[in-house]
């Protein structure tokens, strides 16, 4: 099941919530706006005595959210793990270029950490097993290895694309106006379209 994408009131996107989060935010009075179709995600409460009718809330893939704020999560740095690594990079090494299933890939430190290289966005790169362990613990200068591209920290809307591996069409689109053009995961965003138009 897809993760509803929670915006603030002004349309930032935060983070992914459940559909059951979504729901409360509903019956709390909470949902500003919403985005994308909610006839697909529908729950039923109780019956009201009176009317004899069942309560019923429905709730789109994208809600923006009334006191959420994006002003303290805007400088927050997404969390470096070997998934959204590998999908910052699109499974691609940064050395011969191939593409790799996840498993037969590594997290390579361009200045490797016994050298004084540290553990983070910008000192990382996406390298199959063969290629990290040519590297080994050396400088690019002592191996003759060139990087094909350039590491990054991503934005926190590519973050979030990054993370879910359930996204929809209209999520991925609505976030996609956050993301630069020159950001590895428009690739990905074209793929759940092509995806999703082929279902």
């Amino acid at each position: 099941m897809s993760m509803i994408l929670i915006l603030d009131q002004q349309g930032n996107p935060l983070h992914w919530g459940t559909h059951e989060d979504s729901i409360i935010y509903h019956a709390k009075n909470l949902v500003a706006w919403q985005l994308g179709e909610t006839n697909h995600i529908a729950y039923r409460g109780g019956e009201n005595r009176v009317t004899g009718q069942t309560s019923r809330i429905e709730t789109a893939p994208i809600v923006a959210v009334r006191g959420e704020s994006y002003a303290h999560k805007r400088s927050k740095t997404p969390a470096l793990t070997n998934h959204a690594l590998f999908a910052r990079d699109h499974f691609t090494c940064a050395y011969c270029g191939h593409t790799f299933h996840s498993s037969k890939l590594t997290r390579d430190h361009i200045v490797p950490v016994s050298r004084g290289g540290e553990d983070k966005w910008t000192n990382v790169v996406t390298a199959c097993q063969y290629d990290n362990n040519k590297k080994d613990d050396k400088l690019l200068s002592e191996t003759g290895m060139q990087l094909l591209f350039l590491p990054y920290v991503p934005n926190r809307a590519e973050a979030l694309i990054l993370k879910s591996r359930k996204i929809l069409p209209v999520q991925a689109n609505y976030l996609s106006n956050f993301i630069p053009k020159s950001s590895r995961a428009h690739q990905f965003i074209k793929q759940i379209n092509e995806l999703h138009l082929n279902s």
